[in-house]
């Protein structure tokens, strides 16, 4: 999605939903992103449109390199899209 693939049904709609100026709210689980993902993250992240539910270390410990969106902010985050504003997308 970061780098302007659409090879798959998902990322069309994406393409298509972003196209049309509409928000995309992302929530990212993922186990590589402060590692190989981080660079198309933060693309991401400074795309026009395209909202991030907060994201977190899941857990330093056991997964150094693992991030999780927290579901507390899902409703806030989609509203403040609808906005076009984008919530503090990183928790410490």
């Amino acid at each position: 999605m970061a780098n302007g693939i659409n090879d798959t049904p998902v990322l069309m709609a994406v393409k298509s939903h972003l196209r049309n100026e509409n928000p995309l709210v992302i929530g990212i689980s993922t186990n590589d992103a402060l590692a190989g993902s981080a660079e198309n993250i933060g693309k991401l992240l400074n795309r026009k449109h395209t909202y991030f539910i907060p994201i977190r270390q899941d857990n330093p410990i056991t997964k150094p390199r693992s991030i999780v969106f927290d579901p507390k902010y899902i409703l806030s985050t989609i509203l403040k899209a609808i906005e076009g504003e984008q919530i503090q997308p990183i928790l410490l």
